[in-house]
């Protein structure tokens, strides 16, 4: 169906090109009146006001060439002008029933492009200071980005995911006190405890862990072992990070999600990057003096104001260094960067790339793409829930799959497993379920239901729906799964069949789209809607029927179904349960 499709587009749109070399490409698209056809082209308006002509005789012009296509000819169950202009086209069954085939055929490479190592992109997300749990904002942040690399990676790009641990600054020196009072037998609360201290009860264990000298090790750096002198500042900061990063790391599996490299701020200054960066941006000639301190005049860029770079205390802003790790980027050989990060880092936007631009004029206005998220409130009981004991002042990744996968007390290792999938398949999906730019409420409660009211239940409910109807058959008939790719499709005729069919036909289009626009909720609104027409067919049709011919076909239609159910999901960081 695909190749047809694209026969058809290109047949419009060289029709149009006879008629005006300007002309744009065709595009079809989906009516949502279910009577306007399959496909709708909007050409022949597009056309009439560059050339002045009545769009109808236009669109006309479009249909008659379409119609002296033979191939396309055989393809279409009619073709219609309508109402100002609009071309509305209606494809043959025997065409929609080809992506059966085509899916049974390519399994889990349906809709993908192979990778190809010479399309390179780096994809940045996470990114938390190793200073404390990784919140829900994290997880908004961990499940768009994962998201995102995983459409990237299906559309043929190399994809590397990094996460940039900002291990350098003031807030790892107030982690190091905070860790140093719990060590000295403080508390929150008590005189000559920090000002600006972290409260949270992981403070109390990560104190307990360096007085015991209990050894940490980060995924991808070197075992610290703690010295126990609650004196020695330095090794309890470098302690505290250790132990916080193997935390951040245990949640972040906990999550399903795995990083390519990790990047630490603390590397920048020790290989000399800041530096570097700083007399690079000097050199430019878009740097100057005022009140002691050295500014980058970003305004030269866009930006709303100058920024400040060094202070007149000889420290560096935020913003060097995040200019150094952009430059390290580009100079890794990254033209297609991508950052994941809340809607309170929309003002470095303009600044890093004003400083990227005056580093290396070579370097695009664009580089790097954004994605900014907006935050995420947590209801469970009705009520919004802002505090966990753990964090003290927030709400964990790690609380928020735990309650929405009902992980109790008292569970064995088996059951709370499971528990931790249901957990982990809830949060990833509703946080990609809405646009990025949105506020997303999340509610324990409906993620815990076990109702079409909850998305992810619902879509999985489809696949292993499938899985039931395939496990029937194969016990009852002794049918193979196998068999079905050669399968006469010709039987499936019935209004929701040729429905799933168009569904099927659209997922590439989809992954496509959302790769390129950088847009997750796509492919979670596509799986309601694929789950949402397989349930209504379901409830409609018998399938496991008398007549042979009728039932092997609808059997390759519902495989066909669960395969893109399968690969979606996959796409998500999803489970496909076969069984609810």
């Amino acid at each position: 169906m695909r190749d047809y499709v694209s026969r058809l587009t290109s047949v419009l749109s060289a029709a149009a090109a006879q008629l005006s070399p300007e002309a744009p490409a065709a595009q079809l698209e989906r009516p949502k009146a279910a009577g306007h056809g399959d496909f709708s082209c909007t050409l022949a308006m597009q056309l009439a006001r560059k050339l002045k002509r009545n769009p109808r005789e236009i669109a006309q012009q479009l249909i008659d060439a379409v119609r002296a296509d033979d191939e396309l000819a055989a393809g279409l169950q009619g073709i219609e002008l309508a109402g100002a202009g609009f071309v509305n086209i209606e494809l043959t069954p025997r065409v929609k029933q080809a992506v059966v085939a085509r899916v049974l055929a390519e399994g889990e490479r349906f809709g993908t492009v192979a990778e190809d190592a010479a399309k390179p992109v780096l994809v940045e997300f996470v990114s938390a200071n190793p200073t404390g749990p990784l919140h829900v904002g994290h997880g908004r942040q961990g499940a768009l980005g994962d998201t995102i690399a995983a459409l990237l990676a299906s559309q043929g790009w190399k994809v590397i995911r990094e996460f940039y641990y900002n291990d350098a600054g003031v807030q790892i020196g107030n982690l190091a006190l905070s860790v140093q009072a719990r060590a000295r037998g403080l508390k929150p609360g008590d005189a000559g405890w920090p000002e600006a201290a972290y409260n949270g009860e992981y403070i109390a264990d990560i104190a307990r862990d360096y007085l015991a000298g209990a050894t940490v090790q980060a995924a991808d750096g070197e075992a610290v072992q703690a010295l126990g002198d609650a004196d020695d500042l330095g090794a309890i900061r470098a302690f505290a990070v250790a132990y916080l990063r193997r935390e951040q790391d245990i949640d972040l599996r906990t999550f399903g999600i795995r990083f390519d490299n990790y990047y630490l701020e603390s590397s920048l200054y020790r290989d000399g990057r800041v530096d570097a960066t700083v007399a690079a941006l000097v050199a430019s000639g878009h740097t100057y003096e005022h009140d002691g301190a050295l500014w980058l005049r970003t305004t030269d860029f866009g930006d709303d104001k100058d920024r400040v770079m060094r202070k007149s205390d000889g420290s560096y802003t935020y913003f060097v260094p995040d200019v150094a790790y952009h430059l390290a980027k580009w100079e890794r050989g990254f033209r297609h960067a991508i950052n994941i990060q809340g809607s309170d880092h929309h003002g470095t936007v303009a600044r890093v790339r004003a400083g990227l631009r005056a580093a290396n004029p070579a370097i695009p206005p664009s580089f790097p793409d954004y994605v900014l998220h907006k935050m995420v409130t947590v209801m469970r009981g009705g009520q919004e829930v802002k505090i966990s004991k753990r964090a003290g002042s927030y709400v964990t990744v790690r609380d928020l799959i735990e309650w929405s996968g009902g992980v109790r007390d008292g569970m064995d290792e088996a059951e709370r497993d499971a528990a931790l999938q249901r957990g982990r398949d809830a949060v990833r999906f509703f946080l990609v379920s809405r646009k990025a730019d949105t506020e997303f409420v999340f509610d324990v409660d409906l993620a815990l239901a076990r109702n079409d009211e909850n998305p992810v239940y619902y879509v999985q409910y489809a696949h292993a729906r499938i899985c039931s109807v395939l496990a029937q058959w194969s016990e009852r008939d002794g049918g193979r799964e196998s068999d079905l790719a050669a399968a006469d499709l010709s039987p499936l005729q019935q209004p929701r069949e040729l429905e799933l069919m168009m569904l099927l036909a659209a997922y590439p289009e989809m992954l496509t789209q959302a790769a390129l626009e950088l847009t997750p909720h796509d492919v979670a609104f596509y799986l309601r809607q694929l789950a949402g027409s397989l349930h209504g067919y379901y409830n409609a049709e018998r399938v496991l029927v008398d007549d042979p011919a009728l039932k092997t076909a609808r059997l390759a239609l519902l495989l066909a179904v669960r395969q893109v159910l399968h690969n979606a999901l996959g796409v998500l960081g999803v489970s496909s349960p076969q069984r609810m």
